[in-house]
């Protein structure tokens, strides 16, 4: 498969959308676990002495990143600069700024969007999570693993399946296959319906010959409405693999109709299955 983990993450995440996937402000987390005695007088007693100031800067970040998920990136970069401007100590801002930059490509900005962040609220997981996948992007991958471990052992976060799928995928690009199988498979215990995860985990066990396995996940997508022209080749390699013509051949029928135009198709017509 070669570098296909970097491929097909690029691809599947039009099916979730980057913003779900890492976003990391408040909104975004979701399920917290139930906080302890002291967790939740921390929590009331910083709800309590949020400034008036602050109010209005986490209305102006709510708006920001508003303008972020519609892909209006210059005007929430924008947005982000003046609530920073006037609350230059809000950890969320720097988080969303390290975002915006992620996404034009400037990775030097974006790590320092996530370092301010991180130095301002050292143990927030969502924060941990975005840098972690920032290191992951720059072949950094001890220090993507450390921080995707850290945002994972907070016992507030509620998103471990998005951080363990992106640990797993991590892993996967630094050649930790065993590792990488171990957290995709976490990630899919906590969410089962994650289309990235059950592909990727099912291309790690196709790649070590553990088919009936790989069959199980790959089936379970290739019968979601996330079925793509990936997943319908992966599925059609991994029947050929175990030897059931009638479902290889099912599955060629539905690509030919779905995705006449895909590589894959033409991976097929070919019998270039070893590719």
């Amino acid at each position: 498969m070669g570098t296909a983990m970097d491929w097909h993450w690029l691809r599947w995440t039009a099916l979730g959308g980057v913003v779900a996937l890492c976003c990391g402000l408040s909104a975004c987390t979701s399920n917290p676990a139930v906080p302890t005695a002291q967790e939740a007088a921390e929590a009331a007693q910083a709800q309590v002495e949020e400034t008036e100031a602050r109010r209005r800067a986490r209305i102006r970040l709510e708006l920001a990143a508003s303008y972020f998920e519609q892909g209006k990136t210059v005007v929430a970069l924008d947005e982000v600069r003046q609530v920073l401007a006037a609350d230059p100590g809000f950890a969320e801002a720097y988080n969303l700024r390290g975002l915006i930059y992620m996404r034009l490509d400037d990775e030097r900005q974006a790590e320092e969007g996530f370092r301010r962040a991180l130095a301002l609220s050292p143990r927030d997981p969502n924060v941990l999570h975005n840098y972690g996948w920032l290191m992951c992007q720059r072949k950094r991958y001890s220090e993507a693993n450390d921080a995707f471990t850290q945002a994972l052992s907070s016992p507030l976060y509620g998103d471990k399946a998005k951080t363990y799928m992106a640990q797993g995928l991590c892993q996967a690009r630094a050649g930790q296959k065993a590792e990488a199988e171990r957290s995709l498979s976490k990630a899919f215990e906590l969410d089962a319906a994650n289309p990235i995860t059950s592909f990727n985990l099912s291309v790690l066990l196709y790649q070590r010959s553990d088919l009936t396995r790989a069959q199980f996940y790959i089936r379970r997508l290739n019968n979601s409405e996330f079925a793509n022209a990936e997943s319908l080749w992966l599925g059609i390699r991994v029947e050929r693999r175990l030897g059931d013509r009638v479902a290889m051949q099912q599955l060629a029928e539905q690509l030919k109709k779905r995705f006449p135009q895909s590589r894959e198709l033409m991976s097929y017509e070919r019998g270039a299955f070893d590719e």
